[in-house]
């Protein structure tokens, strides 16, 4: 079992191009998997795990309802935003500047294969994150994601989760909000879920901003402690 992940910040970036990359390390590893497989060899699949910001965007899962976006294709042009209709589980997500979006492309089989497991851990990974600036986080039952105020009127959504596997190969993540502007929230219904307010980090402290290099290291380090991984 291969436990070394390669970590790459792409900065900001285009959602497309994003999304293609990450295809090509998810094909990488899956073509590494099969030849193992097929030819009996033992070659060691990689890792990987990828930071970046994306220009305004919603993207929506595989099993998502259109209806949950707002607004019309004119209107994105307007506000400077896209749409994507991807392959990952989880219906509309907003993502943008000042937003930490996470995609770990993993072999889980270098670490364990449970699913729910996984997404669970990537969950701890913020909430523990989010604990080191004071702010309490949980799960909401049935709903994936962190939350903060679970249970009571003033519930409101601080990351989204959406991640798609093929033969234990992870591709997808994380989005944390940061020092998102949550105006664009208003276009949508977040992850389809009527009723729930969505929140940033730099709202909930007060600030304006919060530094997004401080935060990516301290997500790694949970991320890195909870699989077990180390970093090359």
């Amino acid at each position: 079992m291969n436990k070394l992940l390669t970590v790459k910040d792409l900065g900001l970036k285009d959602y497309k191009e994003t999304w293609e990359y990450q295809e090509e390390l998810f094909q990488e590893i899956l073509n590494i998997k099969i030849k193992n497989r097929r030819e009996e060899t033992t070659l060691a699949t990689p890792n990987y795990f990828l930071f970046v910001e994306h220009p305004h965007v919603y993207t929506l899962g595989k099993s998502g309802d259109l209806d949950n976006l707002l607004i019309s294709e004119s209107k994105l042009a307007e506000i400077g935003a896209t749409y994507y209709k991807i392959n990952r589980g989880g219906d509309i997500t907003y993502h943008g500047p000042g937003q930490i979006v996470g995609y770990p492309i993993l072999d889980l089989e270098n670490y364990f294969t449970d699913i729910h497991k996984y997404l669970r851990l990537l969950e701890e990974m913020v909430i523990l994150t989010l604990a080191e600036y004071g702010v309490k986080s949980e799960r909401s039952k049935g709903e994936t994601g962190v939350w903060l105020d679970v249970g009571t009127p003033f519930a409101r959504k601080i990351c989204a989760l959406g991640v798609r596997a093929s033969r234990w190969v992870t591709m997808h993540g994380f989005a944390l909000n940061v020092n998102a502007d949550l105006g664009y929230f208003d276009n949508m219904i977040p992850c389809g879920i009527k009723g729930k307010a969505v929140t940033s980090l730099n709202v909930e402290l007060g600030k304006a901003e919060i530094d997004l290099k401080e935060v990516k290291g301290k997500l790694m380090k949970h991320f890195l402690a909870l699989f077990e991984a180390e970093k090359i």
